[in-house]
């Protein structure tokens, strides 16, 4: 059903699309936005994606992203993605929690969910991977932030709240961007322009450590300490500063960056959410291909709504019925799949695709 899809594009995206349709060879890059359990209405697009339209890519394409967005792609880049996409969809659905929730017992779920998918052997594929090319965000904390104890965090993310407000350069202060990358990822590609950004490579020493500081929420799990290859400190979840990844290709590309996320638009970081004027526009989106679930769709979701991580309190001792609808969203993400790929082969995308504003 092509309503259950939208399809937002910058000015010169919008402009190929409208004259030419989309194909696979014209993604220069992929990004995958942070938001935990949001990610399941998108887990039958991105399945789509890795398995089928980029099947058949020769050339190298870069995927980046941050908490569960660097968790999917580490999933889509092993031999058999959507095997590995859903046993991450499967052990993310069924986490269970009893009586006070700590961060030892959200990091063990983690480790569990991680295991579900990503073993040794699993990261030679994703780095020998033939034509993706994967990185991710964590941030190296500072001060308040890089203590290891639940009252020092939350002080911390209140100070970073508040200075964020006043401007969101002031991240600078207490966060520094790492990006983890592949070998072949080519850095010098990707815009990072907006906050000094270290580029450690990725390799099987590290791999596991570096993906699960991505997803390392503060105060909800613990963070992780001496990366291999990294410079010493506290990593956490890269969406604290990059909450929605937005990047440009830098100049020379005449590809377009891909999006395939759970909102039709873009907030900046961990801290803007309660701040709409903060929303990503401009020249950063110019080359951007947005791909979402219409609000029709999501109003025939379960609660009519996307799952997110307060579902495990708004459901609290009532596993099954979170696990259900869960289950069920997932489910239906699959038609957003057999959308994109009707759609982009048919030519349809030229009538659906809207500017992104």
């Amino acid at each position: 059903m092509t309503d259950d899809l939208v399809i937002f594009a910058g000015r010169t995206a919008y402009r190929h699309i409208k004259k030419n349709g989309l194909s696979p060879n014209d993604i220069d890059l992929v990004l995958g936005a942070s938001g935990a359990a949001k990610w399941l209405v998108i887990y039958g697009l991105d399945a789509a994606l890795f398995s089928r339209w980029f099947a058949h890519r020769k050339d190298p394409l870069p995927v980046l992203g941050t908490s569960i967005g660097a968790w999917k792609f580490a999933a889509a880049a092993q031999n058999d993605p959507v095997r590995a996409l859903s046993a991450l969809k499967h052990a993310y659905i069924h986490q269970y929690y009893q009586g006070r929730v700590t961060p030892a017992q959200v990091s063990r779920e983690s480790g569990r969910i991680m295991a579900s998918f990503l073993d040794p052997a699993r990261v030679n594929e994703i780095l020998d991977h033939p034509f993706l090319r994967i990185a991710f965000g964590a941030v190296r904390c500072r001060y308040l932030l890089a203590s290891g104890h639940r009252i020092p965090q939350i002080l911390g993310v209140a100070a970073g709240a508040a200075l964020n407000r006043i401007s969101r350069n002031l991240n600078r202060l207490y966060l520094e961007r790492v990006m983890f990358h592949h070998a072949g990822f080519d850095t010098g590609g990707v815009d990072f322009s907006g906050f000094p950004t270290r580029c450690v490579p990725l390799e099987p020493g590290n791999f596991q450590s570096a993906l699960t500081a991505s997803g390392a929420i503060p105060y909800v799990m613990e963070g992780v300490t001496d990366i291999a290859g990294a410079p010493s400190g506290m990593y956490r979840d890269g969406g604290i500063l990059d909450y929605h990844p937005a990047f440009a290709l830098t100049p020379g590309h005449k590809g377009f960056v891909l999006y395939p996320h759970f909102y039709p638009h873009l907030i900046a970081g961990w801290f803007d959410k309660k701040h709409p004027g903060r929303r990503v526009t401009g020249a950063v989106t110019d080359r951007m291909i947005l791909v979402a679930p219409s609000d029709q769709f999501i109003s025939r979701l379960p609660f009519g709504r996307i799952p997110d991580r307060k579902d495990f309190i708004r459901l609290k001792g009532q596993d099954g019925k979170r696990l259900d609808a869960w289950e069920t969203v997932a489910d239906l993400s699959r038609n957003l799949g057999e959308t994109f790929l009707d759609i982009t082969r048919t030519g349809r995308i030229q009538d659906l695709v809207r500017p992104l504003s």
